[in-house]
């Protein structure tokens, strides 16, 4: 039987495999989508498609261009494990979009291949305490405040 320390390291090391995952997931596609596909690219590739739908142009422009930042900048955050929860939040709110976005294409669309597997370790690290995320830079932070505040209390 594992001891106590035993299951909250193994806790740390789940909660780091599975923010690098997801992080480079979408650092990666962001890194494609803003350095060589092109922002404008992107939202005409991807989000005009939905122009005869009841959405303005300029809503399908303005999400199309901002994703790829998104994704590039919230995955980069989720890898470091710097302001995990907000980078989280902001990677939840694009699988959402793209979630809509698939259903409103097709209705009966099967996303369990991507947005599943992505949402389901965002919900994992999104859960999981922070204090058991020992591996990231978060973390630090944390315990050099922590250290910092008991310090100046002195």
């Amino acid at each position: 039987m594992k001891s106590q320390r035993e299951s909250f390291i193994d806790r740390s090391w789940a909660i780091l495999f599975a923010r690098l995952v997801l992080g480079l997931i979408f650092f990666m596609a962001g890194l494609w989508k803003v350095f060589q596909l092109g922002p404008l690219e992107h939202a005409r590739r991807y989000f005009l498609p939905f122009a005869d739908t009841f959405l303005p142009i300029w809503s399908l422009w303005a999400t199309g261009v901002i994703i790829p930042f998104i994704e590039l900048l919230a995955g980069g955050l989720v890898m470091l494990g710097l302001r995990t929860r907000e980078g989280l939040i902001l990677l939840g709110f694009v699988l959402a979009i793209v979630t809509f976005g698939h259903l409103l294409q097709e209705p009966l669309y099967q996303f369990h291949t991507q947005v599943i597997p992505r949402l389901g370790l965002l919900l994992f690290v999104l859960v999981m305490p922070r204090e058991d995320d020992r591996l990231s830079i978060d973390y630090l932070i944390m315990e050099w405040r922590k250290r910092r505040f008991r310090i100046d209390e002195e």
